[in-house]
């Protein structure tokens, strides 16, 4: 096995061009990485060799579209379904498979993009020669190997090229930075030591050598040199702080994956990044930087000791202690946060440890496992720092825990850090922190991605501000009857593992625990979904009920005839290959492909393994014991599952197929439900005297991560043979987990970089008085790799009259007043309130003459009474939501009352 890669840390210029010169020219070439973190700058070196070959440059999946036609044209013009925008560029190569008609497009063979459009391109192909486009076809990009060539160190030296970018407030940053670490260097190689933090005559020094350097560039020779930036640079070159550390390990380490793997763009070649915002607003004095012969030395060294010890101070809440928590609590513990006896750190997550999370989120271990997260990650961190004052919470943070979370709580923070991983919970600690006007420090993480906002009261908006558009989610009747993707089948697979293994047996449960309440509550709904449901306990408990693993087996293959074979003879029975649409256009034209049964046969490995897998489960949820014969596919296995007689199946008139995209369930209504649905619960109560005293049923709960549960064995059968219906690719069971088991992709490199980039910031928010441009939010994507920095965006300010507010205001208005008063208050700005809610109550509205009567009466009096508002003993206010306009009747979207009564 030879060497890959090498990481250099705290090399100096020289030795680092002689290993450099060694791996470049060794055969194979060994990937060079050189990287420094001083005080706030870093920077990263990279040379992978003279010629280095990337497999895939950004790890997307290959953008592929549905085709709807192709002309007899040179260019061709390629439409595709409308139901998803193209994701091709220009220059892209892609490949057609499926397409009938102009078969000659189905050679394999990569063509050339050009004039991508949202739902259409241009192929540099002449296709006037070609057959005529009749139906179908999937275009597929094409993501070729790229050869990089890179130069070595000496040579990148003096002539670096361009520099990548990340934060472009800063463009002539670079060129300056990749000066100032070649006088460093000078610096240290003359007085074999770094400089002392404040002093002069040491700065000076790094300057001077930076000019001197400077003088012998030639075309390349800097204009001015920034002395003040200089002057930070070498006065805490000594120090690796701890955010900086966490923020360029992440890149370092995606480079290392990329010289071993070809998966992704390396960064070419210098990436040079300050974060000298981050320093506090007023100037330090060189006594305040001189060591305490403490572990935050280094620290001290840049930020001075009274940011030290208002960092120690701290009271910090973070929510959630998974990927994001974990590299959080260790950098906390390590910049000293919350660690003296004023300091509080609260952690709180709900979540306990799964087998899956330990491959980033390294405070956990295999013993680990099933223990809060929250509990393990705090001790872990009070490893790295005894002195960390952190207290562990399993409480979701949400409406239902604000006892927990109370007034007193949030009033006494500092600052909030969300390690969230969705949006809901997100939006819930956004609207605290606007609330309760707390610094919110907010960042996530797909695979190489990373963002980082930051939400800083009265000079930023907040996050619930702007949002990411929801996910599109496949129409029902598409995932039930028509997929196209194998995404699709997965969605579908999940939901009748669910159906079957879980809800089911949960709805049996539930009858037979109570049958009285379970009955009335079926009449009382009396619709098409409680006579389903009762169908599907009946049918548990009748035909489908289990004593004996054969039964189980019958069940198993019979569900296997009647998924894909039965309702696929159906559907196409009812829907045959030359359907029309009532516009006359076919029925089976993109995106819906024409399905076709699949024949059952025990001699095919997936199919046996599926229905083996399939009988298992359904065993467990009756509690029937499984032999050992049964858990890998063999010649008994094949027998038992050949014993099941299968009969025969035709297909009926009349049967109504749900093919509406807005619909939101496949349950038909009919005026008929009630009388069926009595005709049902006779049934049931029939049904239930067959079973024996005591019998219940053990619902299954899908979980992903117990590779000997057959739960995915179940689900990627369900999958790939309802693709293999559709002539849809098949995955392996991998695959399928990730797109089943909904697994946002996480490593560790990213979450890194995300965490220490958010750190930086957290000291500009905990030493205060920084502007609006000090703060950065960052998109990065290591992958490619793309750093986009940018200053956040401020709140938006609503005027009237005088008066000007953002979402960061709040009116209050002291004592125990009335409604009336409260009218008044607002007639006083210049403001005609018409409506005055609590909670979802309406406590007055103009409107409505009764409500008038409640104008004399106290705010908090009306809102107990008609919102059933009950004041906490610990909260002296009340908060209403008014809406007022102005004398000229236009609406004025006014900040939330907060009634301090008490």
């Amino acid at each position: 096995m030879y060497l890959q890669a090498v990481v250099f840390t705290d090399i100096s210029l020289d030795k680092a061009i002689e290993f450099d010169d060694y791996c470049h020219s060794h055969q194979p070439p060994i990937a060079f990485i050189k990287s420094e973190v001083r005080g706030l700058f870093g920077s990263v070196f990279c040379d992978f060799g003279p010629e280095f070959t990337v497999l895939d440059v950004d790890g997307e999946e290959p953008h592929t579209g549905i085709v709807a036609s192709i002309s007899n044209d040179n260019p061709a013009l390629v439409s595709c379904v409308d139901d998803e925008r193209l994701e091709f560029q220009d220059g892209d190569l892609v490949v057609f498979s499926e397409v009938h008609g102009m078969t000659e497009l189905n050679d394999g063979k990569p063509r050339k993009v050009k004039n991508a459009r949202p739902y259409s391109f241009f192929l540099e192909e002449d296709t006037s020669s070609f057959g005529a486009y009749v139906r179908g076809g999937i275009v597929t990009q094409v993501k070729p190997p790229k050869v990089i060539k890179f130069k070595p160190l000496k040579e990148a030296m003096s002539e670096p090229g361009e520099f990548l970018m990340s934060d472009f407030s800063k463009f002539e940053r670079p060129p300056l930075l990749h000066l100032a670490f070649q006088a460093l260097d000078k610096f240290r190689t003359e007085l074999s030591r770094f400089p002392v933090a404040g002093s002069t005559d040491d700065v000076q020094r790094v300057i001077e050598y930076a000019i001197s350097i400077n003088g012998t560039l030639g075309d390349r020779k800097l204009e001015e040199i920034d002395k003040k930036l200089l002057h930070h640079f070498a006065s805490g070159s000594r120090a690796v702080l701890n955010p900086m550390a966490a923020m360029f390990g992440g890149i370092v380490g995606q480079e290392v994956v990329k010289a071993c793997s070809g998966k992704f763009h390396p960064l070419y070649q210098f990436f040079y990044f300050d974060s000298v915002e981050s320093l506090p607003v007023d100037p330090l004095e060189p006594g305040d930087l001189k060591p305490k012969n403490s572990r935050y030395d280094a620290q001290i060294s840049v930020f001075g000791s009274k940011l030290q010890n208002k960092l120690e101070a701290a009271k910090i809440f973070m929510v959630g202690s998974g990927a994001l928590g974990c590299e959080f609590l260790k950098n906390l513990a390590l910049m000293g946060i919350s660690c003296s006896q004023n300091g509080n750190l609260t952690v709180t997550d709900d979540d306990v440890i799964e087998k899956s999370n330990l491959s980033r989120q390294f405070l956990f271990r295999d013993w680990n496992i099933g223990q809060p997260k929250s509990t393990v990650a705090a001790t872990a961190a009070m490893v790295i720092n005894p002195k960390l004052h952190v207290e562990a919470l399993q409480n979701r943070a949400s409406p239902e825990t604000e006892n927990v979370f109370n007034d007193a709580f949030w009033e006494n923070l500092d600052a909030v850090v969300n390690a969230l991983d969705n949006v809901t919970a997100r939006m819930y600690i956004d609207s605290r922190c606007v609330y309760f006007q707390k610094p919110l420090l907010e960042s996530g993480t797909l695979g190489a991605k990373c963002n980082t906002q930051m939400v800083i009261p009265h000079l930023t908006e907040n996050y619930g501000a702007s949002r990411d558009p929801p996910e599109k989610q496949a129409p029902m009747c598409t995932v039930h009857s028509f997929p196209h993707n194998i995404d699709h089948c997965l969605t579908w697979a999940r939901s009748e593992f669910e159906g079957l293994l879980e809800k089911t047996p949960t709805e049996v449960n539930a009858f037979l625990s109570n049958p009285t309440t379970y009955i009335s509550a079926a009449r009382t709904a009396g619709d098409a979904q409680a006579r389903d449901q009762l169908e599907r306990v009946i049918e548990c408990l009748d035909r489908d009920k289990c004593e004996t693993f054969q039964d189980s087996i019958t069940w198993a293959r019979l569900k296997f005839e009647d998924y894909f074979s039965n309702r696929v003879k159906q559907l196409t029975f009812t829907f045959p290959e030359d359907s029309v649409t009532s516009s006359g256009a076919p029925f089976w034209s993109a995106p819906k492909r024409f399905p076709r049964p699949v024949d059952f046969s025990s001699s095919d490995p997936s199919q046996l393994s599926f229905i083996l897998a399939a009988a298992i489960l359904r065993a467990e949820t009756f509690g029937i014991p499984i032999p050992e014969w049964a858990k890998t596919p063999n010649k008994l296995a094949a027998e038992a599952v050949d014993k099941v007689i299968v009969p025969d199946f035709q297909p009926k008139q009349g049967v109504k197929i749900v093919t509406d995209e807005k619909a939101t369930s496949l349950s038909s209504a009919s005026v008929d439900d009630a009388a069926v649905i009595e005709e049902l619960i006779a049934k049931l109560e029939e049904v239930s005297k067959t079973l024996p005293s005591g019998f219940h049923m053990n619902p299954i709960q899908f979980e992903k991560d117990d590779d000997t549960n057959f739960h995915m064995d179940v689900i990627a059968g369900f999958a790939n043979m309802r693709a293999r219906n559709y002539s849809i690719p098949e995955v392996d069971k991998l695959k399928a987990k990730f797109i089943a088991g909904r697994i946002i992709p996480a490593i560790a490199t990213s979450t890194a970089m995300a965490t220490g980039l958010v750190c930086l910031e957290l000291y500009k928010a905990l030493a205060g008085g920084h502007k609006v441009e000090d703060y950065r939010n960052t998109f990065a994507n290591l992958a490619i790799p793309l750093f986009s920095i940018a200053e956040p965006v401020p709140p938006k300010t609503i005027k009237h009259q005088e008066l000007s507010w953002t979402v960061w205001d709040r009116w209050t208005v002291t004592g125990n007043i009335t409604l009336r008063e409260l009218l008044e208050w607002l007639k006083e700005k210049g403001l005609n309130a018409y409506s005055i809610s609590c909670g979802t109550s309406l406590l007055y509205n103009s409107m409505f003459p009764r409500h008038k009567e409640r104008l004399d009466r106290k705010v908090v009096d009306v809102a107990r009474e008609v919102a059933k508002m009950e004041v906490p003993s610990y909260r002296r206010h009340l908060d209403v939501v008014v809406a007022c306009e102005d004398d000229d009747d236009n609406d004025v979207d006014i900040p939330l009352v907060s009634v301090y009564f008490r």
